[in-house]
């Protein structure tokens, strides 16, 4: 059965009467009647009865009747929601981001898709850079951003931004390494793995590090770093009202810039909303 015959079927049955049905689908009668009769013929069923010099539905052409008129109109609706995808009048969008990305980097650029896109549904997660590429991997979210680098084959990384991270301590703390305490974030941390890595690449071994506290949020740590007196490794953008006001010191520790990427599964192909998102996260900042 094919939608086509379906609607010969409908217009032939609506005006019992198969030359004014095929001409309101465009065909000539006898393609219309060839139609009708492989739709019986295949399911062994008659649909229409010839009474006099006119046609009229069997009982069974009634019964599908109704159901073909059911069928066309779900089709008209499902062509109206891809229609309604194509153009982002409808959609939605399964994005997760890590921590530093999520909270200072990414709300404007959501709110100016919701802006452009009122009907199309964000549904945002946060978690750490791990969890973030976990959720693209397994199909949760389709675009991750997070901070530093990810080994997962499956996954197409684009660096969007640059970000810098600073090691900051309160107002008159000790500035060399071997005499700090550490604030951390957990493993799994974009932000952690990048302040190893810089102190690697400088020589330190970060094991040797005499860590106070590890805790799960740039939040968390930041809240530590400023009632005592312990040092943290944190995004600029994070620690910048506090450097402004004095209340902490960027200490002389200098570490790589890192990179914000945008994650996709390479195997995937982005929906409509995913695709736009994607295209707005890459556009420069415009300062």
């Amino acid at each position: 059965m094919t939608l086509e015959q379906l609607s010969i079927f409908i217009a032939v049955a609506e005006r019992e009467h198969l030359t004014q049905g095929a001409n309101a689908v465009g065909l000539s009668p006898s393609a219309a009647s060839a139609a009708i009769k492989s739709l019986e013929a295949y399911y062994d069923v008659r649909l229409f009865d010839r009474v006099g010099r006119r046609i009229e539905l069997t009982r069974e052409g009634r019964v599908l009747l109704a159901e073909a008129r059911l069928t066309l109109a779900q089709v008209r609706n499902t062509e109206s929601v891809l229609s309604e995808l194509g153009s982002l009048r409808t959609g939605i969008l399964d994005v997760q981001a890590s921590q530093t990305v999520a909270n200072y980097w990414l709300p404007p650029r959501l709110l100016a898709f919701q802006r452009q896109y009122p009907g199309v549904t964000i549904n945002f997660e946060v978690g750490n850079t791990s969890a973030v590429a976990a959720a693209v991997v397994d199909g949760r979210a389709e675009l991750g951003l997070v901070e530093g680098s990810i080994d997962e084959p499956v996954l197409a990384s684009t660096p969007v931004v640059r970000d810098r991270l600073v090691v900051v301590a309160t107002a008159g703390t000790r500035t060399t390494l071997s005499d700090l305490s550490w604030i951390m974030r957990e493993r799994g941390s974009g932000t952690r793995a990048v302040f190893e890595a810089g102190l690697r690449a400088a020589g330190y071994d970060p094991a040797e590090l005499q860590v106070a506290l590890v805790l799960p949020t740039n939040e968390a740590v930041l809240s530590a770093v400023r009632s005592g007196s312990c040092a943290a490794a944190l995004s600029e953008m994070v620690v910048a009202p506090f450097v402004r006001s004095g209340e902490l010191q960027v200490l002389d520790i200098e570490l790589p810039p890192r990179q914000f990427s945008i994650l996709r599964h390479r195997e995937r192909r982005l929906s409509a909303a995913a695709g736009r998102f994607e295209a707005l996260c890459r556009e420069p900042d415009r300062e």
